[in-house]
C-alpha cells in the first residue's frame, strides 16, 4: 500500500514539474516576442514622420528608406491595423474626433495603429462618424 501511494506522489510530482516547465517555456517565448515592444513603439513615430515626408517629397532615396523601414517592422512582427471605413473598435482604436459620416464608422485615420505579433502595440487615432450629415468637429 505504501509503495503505490509513493508511486502516485512521484507521478504527480513529475506531472507538476512538466507543467511548470511548459509554462516557463511559454512565458519565456512571450518575453522574447514582446521584449522589443517599447523600442519598436518609439520607432513608429520616426516611421510616421518618414511617411509624412514621403507624401510631400518625391525622392527615390526617401522611398527606399521608407520601404526598408517597413520591411524591418514587418520582419519584427509589427503590422498596421487597417481601420478606415470599419466600425469603431475601442480595443484597437482611440477616437480623437467626431465628424459627419456614418454612425460609429471610422471616417478618417489621424495616426495609424500597429500590432506586434497580434497584440496592439499602438492603437489607431481616428475620426469617427456621428451619424449626422453635418457636424462641427468636436474634439474628445
Amino acid at each position: 500500500m505504501g509503495k503505490v501511494k509513493l508511486e502516485n506522489q512521484l507521478k504527480r510530482a513529475v506531472a507538476d514539474y512538466q507543467n511548470l516547465k511548459k509554462r516557463f517555456d511559454s512565458e519565456k517565448l512571450d518575453y522574447v516576442k514582446f521584449a522589443n515592444a517599447v523600442l519598436l513603439d518609439k520607432f513608429l513615430s520616426v516611421f510616421d514622420d518618414l511617411e509624412r515626408a514621403q507624401i510631400h517629397l518625391k525622392d527615390a532615396g526617401l522611398n527606399l528608406v521608407v520601404t526598408n523601414f517597413k520591411n524591418l517592422l514587418d520582419s519584427e512582427g509589427v503590422a498596421e491595423i487597417k481601420v478606415k471605413g470599419l466600425a469603431f473598435d475601442p480595443t484597437t482604436m482611440d477616437c480623437a474626433e467626431l465628424s459627419a459620416g456614418p454612425k460609429d464608422q471610422v471616417v478618417k485615420v489621424i495616426v495609424k495603429g500597429y500590432t506586434l505579433n497580434g497584440k496592439v502595440l499602438r492603437p489607431a487615432r481616428v475620426k469617427v462618424g456621428s451619424g449626422a450629415s453635418k457636424i462641427s468637429d468636436k474634439k474628445l
